[in-house]
């Protein structure tokens, strides 16, 4: 399925529903907007050498729990033919589970994440916070842990920014001065990121945007 109005980027856009999704009803404009993609809310693809999953931090308990039993279903699928890698694992969601800025750390999600660190997911993203924040690598209970997640909470789409309020734990690099996107490069065996801006910096000599590469577990 196809969205005219959003022209070139249609067949590469792959969604996950934030709050704002459920002030209508049962999120129904989005779901009707995003069609089969939306699939029940969460759904998985594979991209290249990567295993890519998409999560609704927005449920009631019930569909919640459903919601959990299907990720630990869907990370115990098929192991890799033999002598191929096991594919690299990224996840996205709406509430960060860490967070220095307004809205602080959102708990809801900690089992998803412990179920995603058992099974050696290399990366979280989320929003809603209207800043960019990257974080080591850590458990579901904020321990650091080179074999664990690496988050980044990405909320500079263009909403007013919003301040770092309460460090958080493990909290690498934060920026609340400037627009922009989070670009991945993903491959086999790891990935690399860049955060290029998309507005001129807000603050008189600003520090170069963040980058960096990583390799999966």
């Amino acid at each position: 399925m196809l969205w005219p109005h959003r022209g070139r980027f249609s067949d590469r856009t792959w969604p996950a529903p934030g709050n704002h999704e459920y002030y209508t009803k049962d999120a129904a404009p989005y779901f009707a907007y995003f069609g089969a993609r939306a699939g029940r809310g969460y759904y998985s693809l594979q991209l290249g050498a990567w295993r890519v999953i998409s999560l609704d931090s927005n449920l009631a308990p019930g569909a919640h729990a459903a919601m959990l039993a299907w990720l630990k279903e869907e990370l115990a699928g098929a192991p890799a033919a033999a002598g191929a890698e096991p594919p690299c694992t990224l996840a996205f969601w709406h509430h960060p589970l860490y967070s220095s800025g307004g809205h602080g750390s959102v708990p809801k999600m900690r089992e998803a994440w412990a179920l995603l660190h058992a099974a050696g997911a290399e990366l979280v993203l989320s929003g809603h916070d209207h800043d960019y924040e990257r974080f080591a690598p850590q458990d579901a209970d904020g321990r650091r842990d080179p074999g664990g997640i690496r988050q980044f909470v990405v909320g500079t789409g263009g909403a007013y920014p919003t301040p770092f309020l309460r460090l958080a734990a493990h909290s690498e690099t934060r920026d609340a001065s400037r627009n922009g996107v989070l670009r991945l490069r993903l491959y086999p065996g790891g990935y690399d990121w860049e955060f290029p801006e998309a507005t001129a910096p807000q603050l008189p000599n600003p520090s170069p945007p963040d980058h960096g590469s990583g390799r999966c577990h």
